[in-house]
């Protein structure tokens, strides 16, 4: 890895989204030209431009299923068979290997090494299965209307929108090396204050325009940041700080609390 530059150097956003469309998502591109802790962390804030090519597919899924009047719950599980293809599960294999670890014991040493295993325990299994069925619950709840389907989309922003905070300064990493140390306390929270801002406009107007309420946006939003913050709290307590795994749990958890507050605030909100 590079030492990181004073200021920012030329070419830093390009390589910033390769390197966040490259890891969070299997959408084939061009490697960056550097990675350093500058282009990392702007990397982690661009997480939910990065994740446009996810989110898109399931909005046109989902009205695709509306219009064809096809079964709510087959649609949701297509949507969600994308999510995890487009994603290539990593989301999810974080997910997995974090609950494992948090239920290993209370030693963090230990919790760390389970979590470096590429075995899944009966934990990892329960927190997948649950986090899908709630997900694929929220999506057919949400594929009767345009609004619906726009919120799921926003939904999956959203949940990437998280990891800016995960990222922000004061976070700790648990291990000193990994794509945790990389990241961890990357992002000035200056930069995060202001991606949340970004986050929040962009949500309100994306359902206000599909004809729902304005508000359901930022509910959405609210959702989406407790779940990371409540994963964050439990992982720097438990675990001392973050790691690549921590953030595929943030991403996973965001998405699904984002869509079930969409669920259940959309009949509200039409």
């Amino acid at each position: 890895m590079t030492t990181p530059p004073a200021g920012r150097q030329p070419g830093t956003l390009a390589d910033a989204l390769r390197l966040s469309v490259g890891t969070l998502t299997a959408v084939p591109v061009a490697p960056p030209r550097r990675v350093d802790r500058q282009v990392a962390g702007l990397a982690m804030a661009l997480a939910p431009v990065a994740a446009l090519p996810l989110a898109v597919p399931v909005v046109l899924v989902l009205l695709v299923g509306r219009a064809v009047h096809a079964p709510a719950g087959v649609v949701a599980v297509l949507v969600v068979t994308g999510l995890v293809l487009g994603t290539r599960a990593m989301h999810l294999d974080g997910l997995a290997d974090t609950a494992d670890g948090l239920s290993a014991s209370y030693d963090r040493e230990r919790a760390l090494e389970v979590m470096r295993r590429s075995d899944i325990g009966p934990s990892g299994v329960a927190a997948v299965a649950l986090v899908l069925l709630l997900q694929v619950a929220a999506l057919t709840a949400l594929a009767g209307s345009a609004a619906g389907a726009v919120a799921a989309g926003v939904a999956v922003l959203l949940g990437r929108h998280g990891l800016a905070w995960a990222c922000a300064t004061g976070v700790p990493s648990a291990r000193p090396s990994g794509l945790g140390a990389t990241v961890a306390g990357s992002i000035p929270r200056r930069a995060v204050a202001a991606c949340a801002v970004v986050a929040l406009a962009l949500a309100a107007v994306a359902v206000a325009l599909a004809g729902a309420a304005w508000w359901l946006g930022p509910a959405m939003w609210a959702g989406g940041v407790l779940a990371a913050a409540a994963v964050l709290r439990r992982c720097t307590t438990r675990l001392g700080g973050v790691t690549g795994d921590v953030l595929g749990a943030v991403v996973e958890l965001g998405a699904a609390a984002s869509l079930t507050v969409a669920a259940m605030l959309l009949p509200h909100a039409g």
